[in-house]
């Protein structure tokens, strides 16, 4: 079963549950799912699908922020509860000493040695890491690990 039909699964199981908040944010995903899909003219493939959850993903987080600086507990606690059912479709999140040595193989692959060689080393790391940690953390330990 594809990623794709295994939300949709989700959907009709939410929807017999009465499932009111979790079926409100698997819409939300199949939602921006079916966007992308009429924007682009394309059947998504189970990548293309983890790069959307990534990026509704990076929005909670980037909202949850900025609720915290605002005090807004009440959003808070939606924004994570919608975070928490998104990222359980996520493949399991990789630890901190599996990245380092994915960035030591793509450094030495790619033969980086300055920033300028940054881009070198993200484009080869992009597909390893979709969905499976913050790229955003990711980029900065590169930066501190080239500059």
């Amino acid at each position: 079963m594809s990623l794709k039909e295994r939300i949709l699964q989700d959907v009709k199981d939410a929807m017999r549950a009465r499932e009111k908040s979790r079926l409100a944010t698997i819409r939300l995903v199949t939602a921006a799912i079916k966007q992308r899909e009429v924007d682009e003219r394309i059947e998504l493939d189970d990548a293309q699908v983890l790069a959307v959850l990534d990026k509704m993903v990076k929005q909670r987080r980037e909202s949850i922020s900025q609720f915290e600086k605002a005090g807004r507990d009440d959003l808070i606690l939606q924004e994570a509860s919608e975070l928490e059912i998104i990222q359980s479709y996520l493949p399991e999140q990789l630890t901190e000493a599996e990245i380092t040595a994915l960035i030591d193989a793509a450094m030495e692959a790619t033969g980086a040695t300055s920033i300028k060689d940054m881009g070198k080393v993200m484009g080869q790391l992009k597909p390893k890491l979709q969905g499976r940690a913050d790229i955003g953390a990711v980029s900065a330990m590169i930066k501190t690990r080239l500059g």
